[in-house]
């Protein structure tokens, strides 16, 4: 199942400006992540017609509820045909499977789904202050990865810096899809537990997400190959 590639994050606020941003894409196809904010503001038809564009498709919306609610939820996912998506480990073993119930189709057929462990955003000294867990963030991360695995589910969203951990911990097979990647001559921007590409494939990751650095490049198309080359060739 593990294959490096590179996940780009549109976020965008409108179908237009989402689609305005892929046709600048005539050659390769790129995988493609869409979240919250573009997803809430076109619904389904969103995800259905990038798909018929011929993008895979990491639909990020990081579910979190009690379990029978989740399981209901990805079951109206799974009739979206999207290749990937996730949900909070926060949310127990007992949520994660109930979503991976929700998600398998009759034929026995999903997407991949993953846990999100920890945001890129939080740093360890404000998940000790904030959310009152007294365990490091390596520590965390790596026990919200196991509880995924034992859940049934295919991989976590860790961080770059993490991914190797998790690998250790979860095994190879166990997928790690990695926000947080920036390159060496670019902005951290919001992000605190970033790397670059080149980096992210030598400590063993499976997917990079990379939002900014492509989709706010002065050459859009030149900054994904770059995240090609470093990244998967």
């Amino acid at each position: 199942m593990n294959q490096r590639d590179v996940i780009i994050a549109c976020d965008f606020s409108s179908a237009a400006a989402t689609f305005g941003f892929l046709d600048r894409f005539t050659g390769r196809k790129p995988f493609v992540k869409i979240g919250m904010e573009l997803y809430y503001a076109e619904g389904p038809s969103i995800v259905r017609e990038i798909k018929a564009r011929g993008h895979k498709i990491f639909l990020d919306l990081k579910l979190h509820d009690i379990p029978n609610t989740v399981k209901k939820a990805m079951a109206v996912l799974s009739h979206l045909d999207v290749d990937m998506c996730n949900l909070h480990a926060a949310g127990t073993i007992d949520m994660m499977r109930a979503a991976l119930e929700g998600l398998t189709r009759p034929d026995g057929t999903r997407p991949i789904l993953i846990a999100v462990t920890q945001l890129t955003s939080t740093s360890e000294e404000r998940m000790r202050r904030e959310l009152l867990i007294d365990a490091s963030i390596n520590d965390t991360i790596i026990h919200y990865a196991r509880n995924a695995k034992e859940a049934g589910l295919d991989g976590v969203v860790c961080s770059p810096l993490e991914a190797g951990m998790v690998k250790e911990a979860c095994g190879t097979q166990f997928i790690t899809v990695t926000p947080g990647v920036r390159f060496a001559d670019g902005e951290v921007g919001d992000q605190v537990r970033v790397t670059t590409p080149s980096r992210a494939r030598e400590i063993g990751t499976d997917y990079i997400v990379v939002g900014r650095p492509i989709t706010q490049a002065a050459d859009p198309v030149a900054a994904y190959e770059r995240c090609i080359r470093e990244f998967v060739e």
